[in-house]
């Protein structure tokens, strides 16, 4: 099922089946997680946890994508996906969350809206959006 995923994302850092890790990671590039992993991860791009992986760890990223174990807290400033193979134990800081029909979620959410949406609503109007509002209610009035 997960290879059908059509928001399938390549990844430049890779921890193969059969890999065991230990350690922090810090990366600017995607990382994929097929073997075993303990240890926070914190990734600006996206973070893949194969099938196969299972990732005892606190992990931040862009987007994530969870096929196979995860244990701890999960933070994403995008989306987290849990296939339908995939199971998260732990919180989970999102501003979009899918889970597949068999995927497996035990813990807290918290979902928020992306920050540029949120400072774009409570951003004050400017006076040409505000004029131009105006403008069209007096002609609708006009017409009327």
């Amino acid at each position: 099922m997960f290879k059908d995923n059509k928001r399938s994302i390549q990844a430049e850092t890779l921890i193969g089946q059969g890999t065991s890790m230990e350690g922090t990671m810090i990366s600017e590039a995607s990382i994929r997680i097929e073997g075993e992993y303990r240890g926070d991860i914190e990734c600006k791009a996206n973070v893949i946890i194969g099938e196969c992986g299972v990732a005892r760890s606190n992990i931040s990223a862009k987007e994530i994508v969870v096929a196979g174990k995860v244990i701890g807290d999960v933070a994403t400033s995008g989306r987290l996906t849990i296939t339908s193979s995939g199971s998260v134990q732990g919180s989970i800081q999102a501003c979009g969350l899918h889970i597949q029909d068999g995927g497996m979620f035990s813990g807290a959410c918290h979902m928020e809206q992306q920050q540029r949406q949120a400072a774009a609503k409570s951003a004050p109007p400017d006076d040409k959006g505000q004029k131009a509002k105006d403008s069209s209610k007096d002609k609708t009035r006009q017409a009327g």
